[in-house]
């Protein structure tokens, strides 16, 4: 049984001290102390509060090894995605680490969208893909790199890779910022959010090329969602030209265009300004 170390690991984890949960839960030190080293077993009342407390499933605290779980895993368990609190199906994030414990990159190629969409939660499929590791990210968190299809997000070419950080809490989606989103009928997509969970219980997504209509989603229907951190492609983007340069770019072909003008009927007034 885990019970022990998982709430001595779940205490830790929140940066409080035993007097603090003894107090909470109307307990002695000591006797919280016999608990989380196996000196003492709670009854089955203590337990319920031990649950409500930590918001983590009685059985969870008694079957998993928290500490073995990764920080994504962790973080799923903590907004609610316990499927032994929700009586549900719902699995925390699968995910695949190395030998020394740390979370890899899983990239997720075109090819094998369609797989994931059964897949995205069964670690087995999870553990099939390819991995990799950017030093210059972050070891703390939760990385995956999706291959872009399609133009909706020019000038990010088709064929890009894109990688995105694992968002925990939807809530702190930002408005304006780019995301990769997935969900069970449109698949993995990348677009600009617009966060309007709280209000309307949706996303509003946009694209960066507006031959694209916005649209929204439910929340309801989304499945993952990953921030945006940078993107790799072989191509280089289309330039984009400066207002003022553009303005002066067509000034001076305007220039040149009466130039030819004049040439071809010398009797032609300039055009004012040339």
């Amino acid at each position: 049984m885990n019970f022990a170390k998982n709430i001595k690991f779940l205490r830790k984890r929140k940066g409080r001290t035993q007097d603090d949960v003894a107090s909470a839960l109307g307990l002695k030190r000591s006797t919280l102390s016999g608990y989380e080293n196996s000196v003492a077993e709670p009854g089955i009342d203590m337990l319920v509060a031990f649950s409500k407390y930590f918001e983590i499933a009685v059985d969870t605290l008694l079957k998993m090894d928290l500490a073995s779980l990764t920080e994504s895993q962790m973080g799923e368990l903590e907004r609610g995605f316990d499927a032994y609190l929700s009586g549900s199906n719902m699995r925390v994030l699968a995910t695949t680490v190395d030998d020394e414990n740390t979370e890899n990159i899983e990239l997720v190629p075109e090819k094998a969208k369609a797989g994931y969409l059964t897949g995205y939660a069964d670690p087995e499929f999870i553990s099939e893909l390819p991995v990799f590791r950017m030093p210059f990210l972050s070891s703390n968190r939760k990385y995956r790199t999706f291959q872009l299809k399609g133009d909706s997000m020019l000038p990010i070419p088709d064929g890009s890779w894109v990688t995105g950080e694992y968002v925990q809490d939807w809530y702190e989606i930002s408005d304006g910022k780019a995301y990769i989103i997935f969900t069970m009928d449109d698949g993995i997509m990348f677009k600009i959010v617009e966060n309007r969970i709280r209000e309307e219980g949706r996303l509003f997504l946009y694209s960066l090329n507006p031959v694209y209509d916005p649209f929204s989603v439910r929340v309801s229907e989304v499945r993952e969602i990953w921030k945006f951190t940078h993107y790799i492609s072989a191509e280089l983007p289309e330039p984009v030209i400066p207002e003022k340069e553009l303005i002066n770019t067509v000034a001076r072909m305007k220039h040149d265009l009466d130039k030819l003008k004049q040439k071809k009927d010398p009797e032609l007034p300039e055009s004012p300004g040339t």
